[in-house]
């Protein structure tokens, strides 16, 4: 049995390191084709984490699009869809469409929350305590891990790759760099300040890049953490 999953963050962000703007609808960073290789990687991934924020402001969906994809993983004996998850201790609105499309959903908690937010979204999510008054990563991850999943892919938000890498829980970063400046002070950032075990003395290790589009992408391994899963 395995500890915990393969994680992967997964982030498009402006030249000046933001992944979204201020207004109220959702800036997009990417383009077609590099959207194209985010739905390749989620069909390659057992689970799929976005923040409990990313959820609520964004409204994904979350699925793998493509019909071929996810027949691919039907043939190789999953499910269609990679499990959906997310963290928060508060509630959430059940009609948000990550809980109303693709296949199983599983909301972590910290243990005096799990009530209320299992009766928010009723049967559409499981909801799973990991943790007291916050949720543990370490504990989600042992717990995924029990339930069968071998690659975590995360997308985000800012808050959530912080916690990835400042507590070493992060082997990959797929970064794709869209070719402009958004340049707002209150704009969300691909990590917030924090110590990071990724430094100028620990350098991660690029094992690709290439041009998409106008996009740059670059895919780095975490020193350390072995080759691909």
């Amino acid at each position: 049995m395995i500890v915990r999953p393969y994680v992967i963050l997964s982030c498009v962000m402006s030249l000046d390191g933001l992944i979204d703007d201020v207004s109220d609808e959702r800036l997009l960073l990417s383009n077609e084709a590099d959207f194209d290789r985010v739905d390749e990687l989620r069909a390659s991934c057992d689970a799929i984490l976005i923040g409990a924020n990313t959820v609520r402001r964004d409204n994904p969906c979350l699925i793998v699009k493509s019909d071929a994809r996810r027949q691919a993983r039907e043939a190789r004996g999953l499910s269609p869809y990679p499990v959906k998850v997310t963290i928060t201790g508060t509630i959430f609105d059940p009609d948000l469409r990550f809980f109303n499309s693709g296949g199983e959903k599983l909301v972590y908690s910290p243990g005096v929350a799990v009530e209320r937010v299992q009766a928010s979204v009723g049967d559409r999510a499981t909801v799973v305590g990991a943790g007291d008054k916050t949720v543990n990563f370490v504990a989600m991850l042992h717990n995924l891990a029990d339930r069968g999943v071998r690659r975590l892919m995360v997308e985000g938000g800012g808050t959530i790759h912080t916690q990835f890498l400042t507590q070493g829980l992060a082997d990959e970063l797929h970064l794709a760099i869209a070719p402009f400046f958004v340049g707002q002070r209150a704009a969300p950032r691909f990590v917030n300040p924090g110590v990071f075990p990724q430094d100028a003395q620990h350098r991660m290790v690029i094992k690709e890049v290439r041009q998409i589009g106008d996009i740059v992408f670059v895919r780095y391994r975490v020193a350390g953490h072995g080759d691909d899963a």
